[in-house]
């Protein structure tokens, strides 16, 4: 039977009668809605912060959906006059992929850097979910954060509001962006020049 299947997919794959993997429509909706907001910029506020008083507080929260491709939306997200973080959206054959691409001021790589997760549920046409992916887990340990394994995270996106939430047990962060009035676009950031 094994040999029978093997056959007909080596078969199928030959006379390309297999069709090709691509998101689900709620995936594509997700990375579609994200294009008309190209090139422009919101301000955001920590709403949900668990352990206050970190990187986040008392500065101004920017996003700016700089480069929208077929493949891949990268969106800074700037920290007051930190340019170090990058969200990268990317659709895969399978769903879609969330990598923080992290920077110096010089451009080069932070050491905790291309972390993130790829679906493993549909989710909904306004709602993405990123669990920890093996490449992340093995770095978080590797840089003595191992409490962050469990991380998932997700994107929100509804016609005035743009959530990026970070949860894993005992931890909660959210930073929710007003899509009803863009601001100025920041800097370039950090390593994009």
């Amino acid at each position: 039977m094994h040999a029978l299947r093997t056959m007909t997919v080596a078969l199928l794959l030959a006379t390309g009668a297999v069709a090709t993997a691509a998101p689900a429509p709620a995936q594509e909706a997700f990375f579609s809605s994200l294009k008309p907001l190209c090139g422009k910029a919101f301000a955001g506020k920590v709403t949900v912060d668990n352990a206050p008083g970190g990187d986040f507080a008392n500065k101004p929260l920017i996003m700016h959906v700089r480069q929208c491709g077929e493949r891949a939306i990268r969106i800074p997200f700037h920290v007051g006059e930190d340019a170090s973080r990058t969200w990268v959206l990317t659709k895969t054959d399978t769903g879609l992929q969330l990598k923080h691409d992290h920077r110096h001021r010089d451009g080069s790589e932070d050491a905790i850097t291309q972390y993130g997760g790829h679906t493993q549920e549909t989710g909904w046409a306004q709602v993405q979910s990123f669990p920890a992916d093996g490449a992340t887990k093995e770095m978080f340990v590797r840089e003595g954060i191992p409490q962050s394994n469990g991380n998932t995270w997700q994107f929100y996106h509804y016609p005035t509001v743009f959530t990026y939430r970070m949860v894993r047990e005992g931890r909660e962060f959210r930073v929710d962006f007003d899509l009803s009035q863009p601001v100025p676009t920041p800097v370039a950031p950090w390593g994009s020049e």
